[in-house]
């Protein structure tokens, strides 16, 4: 006994270092310690232990978890051990309901976990673990407390039953969760229904806690009721406006008593905020029942049921005051359109009452702004899902939205305005910081703001002919305050953005001629206003304006700029009047002349570059659009100049940190695809292009003979290889490719080489040059298949595999790095030369036979680095690396595929580390690499294969090309498990898994089960 008490003694201490410490090395090593507990044989006894002498709730939560983890093991307890575990917990939270709420539930967790696990097992011709429900009756019928721990039970079970565990066979899960949904869901929904039907019937006490926990737990229950996944469609939790519940046929009859609604509305009318928000969530999911649940007069009647409940919350608002309420309220709102069309919702008896209360509530909560912003998106989604719904319905009843849509439109537009002087004087967030959920709104409100379309756009025009005069007048003042300037140009930052919004409409609704003439009228606006900002630079700026601009034009450029439009479109009939732009050829002058100013100005403000670099390359896509830029002047200016004394960007002095120079490859694809629309041959011009790289090289060769300042040569390095990756990408002719390469190849591959020995510890240095060469080993539209006279292919893969082999000894004398460093500092650049290496192997302008023949040992270096980089990464780590696994796998497909000999002569440890690697990733998630791995081992069976049948016919002179196969064929009859496991792997997951990609699993399984008998 003194020995137990002093392990109790013991185990409690860990248990408050482990949730109650804050020595980060004590709370390891309780960790630690606490694990070997969980694998050791006295487990279930200190876990009793615990639980019954335990004086802390610790220790207790500690024995649950323990637990949870022992009956959830792949290899499970006998079940007599199973009944006996959840029999005791069972007697255990019935003796002491009043234990802490965390640790009755993580033991509720463990009998779920029980429950589920051993959902079909018999014992005496009974389904044993069944008869939960009726242990849990016993519970409702004791105190309130045993009542609470009951539908705790319940709420457990159904949310295990409806957790997928991907370390299991999905086929088994759904079966366990069908059977569950077809013999109990029903009966637990009902329950629950009628448990808080009898909690209503009493007078509500919210005062009293018990009774408040109990609404809670039953609330929570009839929520994972209705989310349970019934068809086994997983679907994406995030997709939220998406989602249909697909209600079993069975369930009709409580669907359709008006009784079952109006329980939940009455609920969110009589409990507090905490608790009628996960009432309002029931009702989220009670209007995302399936259609085909109904017929016609049943859906109408039930639709009818729902609307009257949004009348009742609208004429009664005081709940939604509180954020939670409020936020599942505007989702209930928008699962009604998603699951209900505009036809059915213009019958309902109260429509017309109903659609004014949504659109007076929609305005006040764009008015106030700075309440719940995230809710906002599904009181759009609401709104843009009508008004794109107008031209499909065919009923005569009057939807109104004509009357609604424009004041929705308007409360939008007014509100931003005014919540720039707000957020600037008190400094609050600013809501165009959040770009990604201003662009998600705008893209809903422009929808909206085209329905009546007349009075958006006179609504626009007038605010932003006001804005620009108050901004003239202030830039014009004596006094200049800064403030009020500061605040102007916020404003017109938001109409910018609403200006673009409503012209990249066009697209999505119906245009006339009148409403391009409307856009027309905005553009000019906009237009205007670049110019007076742009004749303020560089003296002052506003990035926000400039950001907004931006999008704008790149709006513009999508509905107005391209082949499809015609030239006749009314847009430029204002346009030419007020500005002289009469077509697309002005317009493309304007955003060139826009795009010189900001990559001249806006140097060292990286979002604006990048941004502006990026409309760059999205009008250096199209051909059309390509013929017709390179005729402008700005663009043969950049193509020129491109140097930093004309776009400070491109310097590398000590302003800019070294990610900055990233947007530079950007920069340089756009540029090279506007210079080989005339190149031709021309390689006198190509010449001139790279004249500022050519001089850059120069001096970073000086430096390197002589003071060698390290720190300018690296800056110079890295902007010079993210400049040549982005040239080599846009060339994507041999003959222009071919340029590239003759002025590459001699005299500055050996500075990229050189850069790899002496700075291989600094990745921000090494991933450029890498990268680099990866991509001029890609052979991209057959850009790499040199004349028959050229040697070019195989300089370049000469050239690659010493910069491979380099980096690959280099960055193994760094020994052991740190879990946080392995990946930047090695894992990536490991990646990268595997993805290079890929594309040599791959890109067939090489032929690698010859390196034997004329004694060239490059590549055998480079294979050999492959694998002292390979031995180097953990299998976990293989897995865990996406970008990892996405150029290892692929790369071994090639090796096997290509250079079988290569495989069969590596070291038996390499071959087992290789096909271990192969074994685990044929259950990856990624298809990639699943997919890679299949056609691997495809290659690698099927060359065993041939090899056994032609064993025996062959002439003396083969026996040589027979010793490769022979090697294989005796490490596979040493090591027969191999083949054998990944059998049973492809097997399993043909037959139980979800397979996304059948037919690469398929494929290696003739070559294995011939295999398994002859081996």
């Amino acid at each position: 006994m003194a020995r137990h008490v002093q392990s109790l003694a013991e185990l409690e201490v860990l248990c408050n270092q482990l949730y109650e410490g804050t020595d980060l090395a004590q709370r390891m090593q309780a960790e630690k310690v606490l694990l070997e507990l969980i694998d050791s044989p006295e487990c279930l006894s200190q876990c009793q232990l615990l639980l019954e002498q335990g004086t802390t709730s610790y220790a207790q939560l500690l024995a649950a978890t323990c637990l949870s983890k022992l009956v959830s093991r792949t290899t499970p307890l006998p079940i007599e051990q199973r009944i006996d575990i959840r029999n005791y917990i069972l007697n255990y939270v019935a003796s002491q309901p009043k234990l802490a709420p965390f640790v009755i539930q993580a033991l509720v967790q463990v009998i779920a976990k029980i429950t589920k696990l051993g959902w079909f097992e018999v014992q005496k011709d009974q389904l044993i673990f069944r008869d939960i429900i009726a242990d849990v009756k016993k519970f409702l019928q004791a105190t309130v407390d045993h009542y609470i721990i009951g539908v705790m039970i319940l709420s457990e079970l159904t949310q295990e039953m409806n957790l997928v565990d991907y370390s299991r066979p999905s086929a088994k899960h759904r079966k366990i969760a069908t059977s569950f949904r077809d013999t109990s869901l029903k009966d637990i929904l009902m329950l629950a229904c009628s448990l808080l039907k009898e909690l209503l019937a009493k007078p509500l006490n919210l005062q009293d806690q018990q009774q408040q926990s109990l609404a809670m737990h039953l609330l929570k229950l009839v929520l994972n009721c209705l989310n349970f996944d019934f068809i086994g469609n997983s679907a994406d939790e995030s997709a939220d406006d998406l989602c249909t519940v697909q209600i079993p046929t069975n369930w009709r009859t409580i669907f359709l008593e008006p009784e079952t609604l109006d329980l939940f509305f009455d609920l969110y009318h009589s409990l507090p905020p905490v608790l009628s928000q996960l009432a309002l969530s029931c009702l989220v999911q009670f209007a995302s029942t399936r259609r085909s649940l109904f017929s016609n007069p049943e859906r109408a009647k039930y639709l009818g049921n729902l609307i009257k409940g949004v009348k009742r919350i609208l004429e009664n608002p005081q709940g939604l005051s509180d954020p939670g309420n409020y936020h599942e309220f505007c989702r209930f709102l928008a699962r009604l359109k998603t699951n209900y069309q505009l036809g059915e919702l213009v019958m309902v008896k109260d429509y017309s009452e109903v659609i004014r209360l949504i659109a007076n509530f929609t305005i006040t909560s764009l008015q106030h702004w700075e309440f719940a912003p995230n809710s906002v998106h599904y009181l759009l989604t609401l709104w843009q899902r009508m008004v794109a719904s107008v031209p499909f319905v065919k009923s005569t009843e009057p939807h109104l939205l004509d009357t609604y849509a424009p004041e929705i439109t308007k409360a939008y537009i007014t509100s931003r305005l005014e919540s720039v002087p707000v957020v600037i004087r008190d400094g609050l967030e600013d809501p165009l910081d959040d770009t990604a959920t201003v662009f998600q709104q705008l893209e809903q409100l422009c929808t909206v703001s085209r329905c009546e379309y007349e009075k958006t756009c006179a609504l626009l025009v007038q605010l932003f002919d006001q804005n620009a005069q108050n901004y003239q007048k202030l830039l014009h003042s004596s006094s200049r305050n800064p403030l009020e300037i500061t605040v102007q140009e916020g404003r017109l930052a938001w109409l910018v953005y609403l200006v673009g919004t409503v012209v990249g409409g066009r697209l999505t609704y119906t245009s006339t001629d009148e409403h391009d003439a409307m856009d027309g009228e905005l553009s000019c606006r906009v237009f205007q206003l670049i110019s007076l900002m742009d004749a303020q630079l560089p003296r002052s700026s506003n990035e926000k304006v400039e950001l907004a601009i931006l999008w704008f034009l790149d709006q513009f450029r999508k509905t107005y700029v391209g082949d499809q439009l015609q030239r006749t479109s009314k847009v430029y009939a204002r346009m030419s009047e007020v500005l002289g732009i009469t077509d697309d050829n002005h317009v493309l002058e304007t955003f060139m002349a826009k795009i010189v100013t900001n990559l001249k100005c806006w140097g060292r403000c990286e979002p604006v570059i990048s941004r502006t670099l990026q409309f760059l390359n999205d009008l250096s896509v199209g051909y059309i659009l390509l013929k017709k830029l390179v005729k402008i002047d700005a663009v043969k200016f950049m193509l020129q100049n491109h140097t930093s004394k004309h776009f400070p960007f491109l310097g590398v002095n000590d302003n800019y940190s070294l990610s900055d120079l990233r947007c530079r490859t950007t920069f340089y694809t756009a540029l090279t695809r506007l210079l080989m629309v005339d190149l031709g041959e021309d390689e006198d011009e190509f010449e001139n292009f790279m004249l500022p790289l050519t001089v850059s090289f120069e001096t970073v060769t000086q430096i390197f003979n002589n003071s060698f300042k390290q720190e300018e040569a690296k800056r110079m390095l890295i902007g010079l290889a993210r400049d040549l990756r982005g040239i080599a990408f846009a060339l994507n002719t041999k003959t222009s490719y071919t340029m590239l390469f003759d002025w590459i190849y001699t005299s500055y591959l050996p500075i990229l080489q050189r850069a790899i020995e002496l700075w291989y510890r600094e990745a921000v240095c090494t991933t450029p040059i890498l990268k680099l060469m990866a991509e001029l080993l890609q052979n991209r539209s057959q850009r790499l298949n040199f004349d028959v006279s050229s040697p070019n292919g195989i300089l370049l893969f000469r050239e690659a595999s010493k910069m491979i082999c380099t980096y690959g000894n280099q960055i193994l004398s760094l020994g052991t790095l740190s879990k946080d460093q392995v990946y930047p500092l090695k894992l990536k650049g490991i990646s990268i030369c595997y993805s290079a290496l890929k594309s040599a192997l791959c890109g067939n302008y090489v032929s690698f036979g010859v390196f034997k023949l004329y004694g060239d040992n490059h590549f055998d270096n480079v294979l050999q680095a492959f694998v002292k980089m390979l031995l180097s990464v953990s299998h976990s780590d293989l897995l865990q690396y996406r970008k990892l696994s996405q150029s290892y796998y692929p790369l071994l497909e090639c090796l096997t595929q290509d250079h079988m000999s290569f495989i069969t002569s590596l070291e038996p440890h390499v071959l087992m580390y290789i096909l271990t690697s192969i074994s685990e990733g044929l259950t990856a998630l990624d298809t990639i690499v699943s997919s890679s791995c299949c056609a691997s081992l495809d290659y690698v069976v099927t060359y065993l294969f041939k090899h056994i049948a032609k064993e025996g016919k062959k002439p003396v002179r083969c026996r040589e090309i027979s010793q490769d196969g022979q090697r294989l064929l005796h490490f596979m009859q040493q090591n027969p498990e191999v083949l054998q496991q990944m059998m049973s792997i492809l097997m399993n997951t043909i037959i139980f898994e979800d397979c996304r990609n059948q037919w690469s699993v398929s494929r290696p399984l003739l070559g294995l089960i011939l295999l398994n008998e002859k081996i």
